[in-house]
């Protein structure tokens, strides 16, 4: 395969500048347009001067429930930790199975080996990036606890078929949510179809804070409860230490930004839509849908688009020369967890999820944020149909 340099096909660079500067995320448009609500947020829990759990706190809880139609919410320090409480609220032991996919971030497979429990991948499908429902009931074993399925990107998981499947092998269903505040499964809001549902407020999540911060939903009061005696080290009254639990609370005021920013979710979370259909259409001008492969976009889900990923051939080679042009892409994930030093205990081999392990070779998250213009969009798409007219 012959290598290029970006001398060998320029693009004409336009000195407009919202196409001569594209950023993968810009984080500092968002703010600029809630500067003022954001400070004067900030202020209020500065003045109060009570940071660890609160009113603050307490409100987003309250919100976010009413959001994803689950009945309780428990702020945590990270999605991480929302991850791992859910699975020390259930019991979780040395030695308990639960199944989940390999291509997915770490906090996914890492939250179950923390608690000395053993991760069962299953493939995925191709098509959703999501764990391959199909495949799911063949890795069940009598140590099976849970599922965790990913809705990797903002994508839902096929949640009829592994409710199905948890129902009839007893089995509890833990959503890592993480990337997907605001998706829905038919109609209904993830983070509310399982046992627990998994949320981030990492900064660069559709609803990101200004540092970690997490929310665990459930529908099941006791199991709320527990929760919040395990993110405070396990007490319920001070120093009465119940069971062993944690510290992970989120913060009043990441929960102050947050609430801010919740309000204007939904206007986001569409024109994250906005642009995902504006890719496909001049992914279809500029001829490239059968070159690429474009994210799925399934009736009965609704896509919240935190990465816009595609699948591309000579996918290193494109992403080198997209950054020589000023694009920056990022590679979610470069290998899938089973290959990773971190996870080579559990005795997988290369090939054994071979879905995974070529979505890994292919796939480059393009900008997705609210704020990227058309104009950027299309500059986007001409370079990426120039690479391949022109790279030999």
């Amino acid at each position: 395969m012959a290598t290029h340099t970006s001398a060998q096909f320029e693009l004409p660079i336009s000195t407009e500048p919202s196409v001569a500067s594209i950023s993968f995320l810009d984080l500092k448009a968002q703010f600029a347009e809630i500067r003022d609500e954001i400070a004067k947020a900030v202020s209020g829990v500065l003045e109060s001067q009570h940071f660890i759990l609160g009113p603050e706190v307490e409100a987003l809880e309250r919100e976010i429930a009413a959001y994803v139609d689950a009945e309780y919410a428990i702020g945590c320090g990270s999605g991480s930790d929302a991850l791992l409480l859910a699975q020390m609220a259930i019991g979780i032991e040395p030695d308990d199975e639960i199944i989940t996919a390999p291509f997915t971030f770490a906090a996914t497979a890492g939250s179950i080996a923390r608690l000395k429990a053993r991760p069962v991948f299953v493939d995925i499908n191709p098509d959703t990036f999501n764990i391959d429902e199909r495949q799911i009931e063949a890795a069940i074993t009598p140590r099976s606890r849970a599922i965790m399925p990913v809705h990797l990107f903002g994508m839902p998981a096929n949640m009829d078929a592994i409710l199905e499947l948890a129902r009839k092998h007893h089995l509890v269903v833990i959503e890592d949510a993480a990337q997907a505040i605001g998706a829905r499964w038919k109609e209904k809001s993830i983070g509310s179809l399982g046992t627990f549902g998994c949320f981030s407020f990492f900064p660069s999540k559709n609803l990101g804070g200004a540092g970690d911060g997490g929310m665990i939903t459930t529908n099941d009061s006791q199991l709320a409860e527990r929760l919040r005696v395990l993110r405070v080290h396990g007490a319920k009254k001070k120093y009465q230490y119940e069971m062993l639990g944690i510290n992970s609370r989120i913060d009043a005021l990441q929960a102050a930004i947050l609430r801010v920013k919740l309000r204007y979710l939904n206007d986001w979370t569409q024109c994250r839509r906005r642009n995902a259909e504006r890719y496909r259409e001049l992914f279809a001008e500029y001829g490239l849908t059968r070159q690429l492969r474009l994210p799925c976009s399934q009736e009965a889900s609704f896509h919240v688009y935190n990465q816009y990923s595609i699948r591309a051939p000579r996918r290193d080679e494109l992403q080198v020369y997209l950054r020589d042009h000023g694009i920056p892409t990022e590679i979610y994930y470069p290998s899938p967890l089973h290959v990773e030093p971190a996870f080579t205990y559990l005795g997988y081999c290369a090939g054994d999820f071979p879905n995974a392990e070529a979505t890994c070779r292919e796939v480059l998250a393009l900008p997705i944020y609210p704020e990227l213009t058309p104009v950027q969009q299309r500059r986007i798409v001409a370079a990426i149909s120039h690479f391949y007219q022109h790279a030999v």
